[in-house]
């Protein structure tokens, strides 16, 4: 990933949203990402940065930290991956609002209302996440 625009404007400052805690945060996922041979590339329209097709390393469809999307799938079609990255984009914004205590926060809400019911989760966007919602019986 290469440096476009003005100075200070690299990707990896773009995915962080201006918050230093989200910066290292996303350039310690990108270490990791990188040890599980992850392919790496910059999604402008969701200003996340992509490490796809790993091996190892990330929980459920793939996880968010920071301005880093860490997945073991190859988002292909063109719709899902859309959707998946705006969800995930939101899971950046709330790095950003809440910096390392995020993890914390995430990790509390999901032992007390786990996946779907999740506010972190619902914030995002269910159906972008793929998460299944339950319809009116």
């Amino acid at each position: 990933m290469t440096s476009s625009g003005p100075r200070g404007s690299s990707p990896l400052r773009r995915v962080s949203r201006g918050s230093i805690q989200s910066l290292v945060v996303t350039a310690t996922a990108l270490t990791w990402a990188r040890l599980w041979r992850s392919r790496i590339s910059y999604d402008a329209s969701s200003n996340l940065i992509v490490c796809e097709a790993m091996r190892g390393g990330y929980v459920r469809g793939g996880t968010c930290f920071g301005g880093a999307f860490l997945t073991g799938h190859a988002l292909v079609d063109p719709r899902r991956r859309r959707a998946m990255l705006r969800h995930e984009s939101v899971h950046a914004d709330q790095w950003a609002r809440h910096g390392f205590s995020f993890a914390i926060r995430y990790l509390v809400e999901e032992m007390r209302r786990p996946g779907a019911a999740n506010r972190f989760e619902v914030e995002a966007g269910l159906g972008d996440g793929g998460y299944l919602t339950r319809g009116p019986s």
